[in-house]
């Protein structure tokens, strides 16, 4: 016989199932960020997961007792109503109500709602909503040791089939292209005006290039470089640590990462914490080898 409902103890159910749901998205996110055209490469995730490990904490209470804990009550409802009794069938018709709220929400307090966008997300809720609804529904005596265990096990299980996966190139890790001197030569845009001529002789000229800078811990535009100079390449130990140093008057520009792909070669700058990702990039122009 199934202990009496316990609101308390669904609340930590619920929270333990979102917790697992966010690691194991997490597990996915880090994996698949090694393999695309990323100058941090998923492993900013891992660095943050104990301030992540708490915010979840607070995130997944909050879910709870606004969505989850309406929702089994809501399930519940239905099936007494409609069945005469708790059936499971009723959980994801009350997953995709309370999914409604936050979507709804959303869509509300947007200046231009995008309708696609907002029935993907409601989709992609009512999904993650579903396993938290189902399991706080039920009263099993060790339901919560058995959850912790098994969700664990199946994060566990994620993250090192994801590591063998791009250990032995079955997901391809994504590295910058490893390029020469003369990959360098030829004009280069940031799509916006700003463009870089890099000539074969070591001199440069750029028209209007953004120069970033901080103001009030805020990143600004602080110029736009126009002017000629010279540049040098420095090969680094690896792809990662190539860099393209440009020296033109007036701009305080740091060393130029290398990004892109073989066939599109990239040049980028941090915008403001490199953490965050924000790029400024140049791409090569077709024209312009």
């Amino acid at each position: 016989m199934e202990p009496k409902r316990s609101w308390g103890r669904a609340l930590l159910i619920s929270m333990l199932v979102l917790f697992l749901e966010a690691a194991l998205a997490l597990v996915v996110a880090v994996v698949y960020g090694f393999t695309q055209e990323s100058p941090n490469a998923g492993g900013t995730y891992a660095l943050a997961l104990p301030l992540l490990a708490v915010v979840g904490a607070f995130a997944g209470a909050a879910v709870s007792l606004a969505l989850v804990l309406p929702a089994v009550w809501l399930s519940e409802a239905l099936g007494r109503r409609f069945g005469g009794r708790e059936a499971w069938w009723w959980v994801p018709p009350a997953a995709a109500t309370a999914a409604l709220v936050p979507v709804v929400a959303g869509v509300v307090l947007s200046d231009a709602a995008d309708w696609g966008v907002a029935v993907k997300s409601w989709l992609v809720v009512t999904a993650s909503l579903t396993a938290p609804i189902w399991f706080s529904r039920l009263r099993r005596r060790g339901l919560f040791g058995s959850l912790a265990l098994w969700g664990t096990l199946v994060v566990a299980c994620a993250g090192t089939l994801g590591g063998i996966a791009l250990h032995t190139g079955l997901l391809e890790e994504y590295r910058p292209p490893t390029i020469t001197p003369a990959a360098l030569v030829g004009t280069w845009s940031d799509g916006r005006g700003g463009t870089l001529t890099v000539a074969p002789d070591g001199r440069v000229t750029a028209f209007g290039v953004d120069d970033h800078g901080m103001d009030a811990n805020v990143d600004i535009v602080v110029n736009e470089c126009t002017g000629e100079g010279t540049w040098t390449f420095d090969a680094g130990e690896n792809p990662w640590t190539q860099r393209v140093d440009l020296t033109v008057h007036d701009c305080q520009w740091p060393a130029w990462n290398v990004g892109g792909t073989a066939e599109r070669i990239t040049l980028y700058q941090y915008i403001g914490d490199p953490d965050a990702g924000h790029l400024y990039e140049l791409t090569k122009t077709r024209g312009g080898s």
